[in-house]
């Protein structure tokens, strides 16, 4: 199948800035946190807020595969790619829609290891006016067409020979997305690192804490305590929610706590020689959690964001 006009037309319309050779390529707290604020209140939309991100040159024909609905606000679109699609954990996608103008952004919340044995890819996306994320809402379904490109500074992809890193992943509501991606990324790695005798990739401990309004909206919440029971020695979690709903109490085990993420919570899992910390969530999260991570004593250059809204 050929993608549309419309998408080889955006193709051609927004180059890629050089790419970058380090395994670690993200957005460091030291470069400038306020890139993504405008002098205006108008709104930016994705392609503005990304302008100066890496981009691949290829924007690729994908079809929607399945359709999940992961919680009252958020659903779970399965998507076919293109055999040269590729990707790493933490990247997103700039999602093209054939009759719908803007263009969406949307982080992968799968691993590269499911488009290597499946040819596919996931993203989870939380109901919104905004027309990418209406459409996939009310009007995306089972064999619908789109298109993607894939984008962004903000990415896990060690390499067999590096020496491991402990990742402190914090993520706060649909934050996390590229989290959970990076997340089951390092799962894979691990047990291709058991398979080979621990000769493969040298991998560290994975901490997660995931803080949302309630327990419907604890995206992945039973994937993530699986991971830590497979590996109860390297993944831990701290699965929290801010606001108590109805359902919750027969939830509860699932919940180590209440309340927002605080420094005491992170002091733990924060060692400023080896900590690695991914960080998604909104701006005011994003702030919060750097600023208690730096009083920590975590280095800059190791606390790595993403900010979405």
């Amino acid at each position: 199948m050929g993608a549309p006009c419309v998408l080889r037309a955006a193709a051609r319309s927004f180059l890629p800035p050089g790419r970058g050779s380090s395994r670690l390529r993200c957005r460091a707290l030291s470069c400038c946190p306020n890139t993504r604020k405008m002098s205006s209140k108008r709104q930016m939309d994705h392609l503005e807020k990304t302008a100066k991100d890496y981009r691949q040159n290829v924007v690729y024909p994908a079809q929607v595969c399945g359709i999940i609905k992961e919680s009252e606000t958020v659903k779970r679109l399965r998507v076919s790619v293109h055999p040269d699609f590729s990707f790493k954990a933490g990247q997103w996608v700039d999602f093209f829609i054939p009759g719908v103008e803007k263009v969406g952004g949307f982080s992968m919340c799968s691993c590269p290891g499911l488009l290597q044995s499946e040819g596919v890819i996931e993203l989870a996306v939380k109901n919104a006016k905004h027309p990418p994320a209406n459409w996939i809402h009310t009007a995306c379904t089972v064999g619908s067409h789109v298109a993607m490109r894939v984008g962004g500074n903000f990415f896990f992809d060690p390499q067999p020979s590096d020496p491991p890193v402990n990742l402190l992943l914090v993520a706060g509501g649909v934050g996390i997305n590229p989290l959970y991606s990076i997340l089951l990324h390092t799962a894979h790695l691990m047990r291709i690192h058991h398979a080979s005798g621990g000769r493969d990739y040298h991998i560290g401990s994975t901490h997660i804490c995931y803080s949302a309004k309630n327990v419907q909206e604890l995206l992945f919440k039973d994937t993530i305590t699986e991971v830590c029971r497979e590996f109860p020695r390297t993944f831990s979690c701290d699965l929290r929610v801010t606001e108590q709903s109805d359902g919750d109490d027969r939830d509860t085990p699932l919940i180590t706590r209440r309340g927002r993420i605080t420094k005491a919570d992170l002091r733990a899992h924060v060692d400023p020689q080896k900590t690695l910390c991914y960080l998604c969530g909104p701006p005011p999260f994003i702030e919060a959690i750097s600023e208690a991570l730096t009083d920590l004593g975590l280095p800059k250059d190791r606390i790595l964001f993403e900010k979405w809204w």
